[in-house]
């Protein structure tokens, strides 16, 4: 605690009335008031760039974060701050025990937003349920609008189950409902203009996210489409597109065509890092913290939690790993040299 005392960071414990968690606040004042937590590291698809082919080493069930765990940690980070919580895996949507977690953060007072990040898959059947319990956005993934691509790049079939999904969650109300497109040369990119089409009738934001290395998806900078040039490529088809204001702290540029309903962004973490209004932090299904998802460098809450720390404690723990963040991730040429887990298991 002295230590603490004297860095300033424990300030809060002893005010208890700081307009922002001091513990939630790096030392280059950036404050994280969003918390991604994963909920499991299996998916139902294997797509390229996220799970190598040869599967990954799952955690033993036992060591993975119980939802009373998570809501535990949840409740923790929201009295410090956190605003935004989204739902991450592998698949979030494959966990039994779903729509329950959903329901109790929604208990939660002080926290606004309660997303999730899916494959879609499983979205149709779960959505109305979700949406009673509290869930307030949706980003689903869908990399290409051609089918036989699509069982390509995640290597199973079930195309026409994201589509009726994305559509579920327009009818329902979600607005925008957010498409994660990840562009790869040789891929799909040849499809920016078919995805920007997609946003002419209905109210989705489609972003374009520039491939990134990690662990088992055999990162290679020729399969890399800079959003310079994706950009470039649409406004020759649309030379109307104009730029959106954004939020601060929003990872995404964000573009619309006049007219449409829809419009699409563009998450830069390549190119352009977006470090520096960096607010987010983020929980492992097997219960580390991760302060930067290019870092690898994690703690384990769920050691401690186990072992009985209180609520002090851990607050004290979260403060030390968020205190020791650092400015901004490696770039893009040293990032891919790092050991870093899959993404499947961020």
């Amino acid at each position: 605690l002295q230590e603490l005392q004297s860095s300033g960071r424990g300030r809060f414990l002893l005010e208890d009335a700081a307009p922002f968690s001091a513990f939630l606040t790096d030392s280059f004042g950036r404050q994280h008031n969003y918390l991604r937590i994963s909920l499991t590291e299996k998916c139902n698809l294997r797509c390229q760039y996220c799970m190598p082919e040869e599967g990954v080493q799952l955690t033993p069930k036992s060591e993975l974060l119980t939802a009373q765990e998570i809501i535990t940690l949840a409740r923790l980070f929201v009295k410090e701050g956190v605003e935004k919580i989204r739902l991450t895996g592998g698949e979030p949507l494959i966990r039994p025990d779903v729509v329950d977690i959903v329901g109790q953060l929604y208990k939660l007072e002080g926290l606004k937003t309660i997303a999730v990040t899916t494959n879609g898959i499983n979205l149709t059947r779960l959505l109305p349920r979700l949406k009673d319990a509290g869930l307030n956005a949706i980003n689903i993934s869908l990399d290409t609008l051609v089918p036989a691509k699509f069982e390509f790049i995640v290597r199973r079939k079930g195309f026409h189950k994201v589509m009726e999904g994305i559509h579920k969650a327009t009818e329902l109300g979600y607005r925008p409902v957010k498409v994660n497109c990840v562009v790869m040369r040789g891929f799909n990119e040849d499809e920016l203009l078919g995805f920007v089409d997609f946003t002419k009738d209905l109210p989705l934001d489609v972003r374009f996210i520039e491939y990134m290395p990690f662990d088992g998806n055999k990162w290679n900078f020729k399969k890399m489409v800079s959003y310079k040039e994706m950009l470039d490529t649409i406004k020759q088809r649309w030379p109307e597109l104009e730029k959106l204001p954004c939020e601060i702290s929003s990872t995404a540029k964000s573009y619309k065509v006049p007219h449409f309903q829809g419009q699409i962004s563009f998450i830069t973490s390549m190119s352009e890092h977006f470090c520096g209004s960096c607010n987010r932090l983020r929980i492992t299904a097997d219960g580390n913290l991760k302060v930067c998802l290019f870092g690898n460098s994690e703690v384990s809450l769920r050691d401690h939690l186990r072992a009985g720390a209180s609520e002090e404690e851990l607050v004290r723990i979260i403060g030390a790993a968020v205190g020791r963040k650092k400015k901004q991730h490696a770039g893009m040429f040293n990032i891919s040299q790092m050991k870093n887990r899959p993404m499947i298991l961020i």
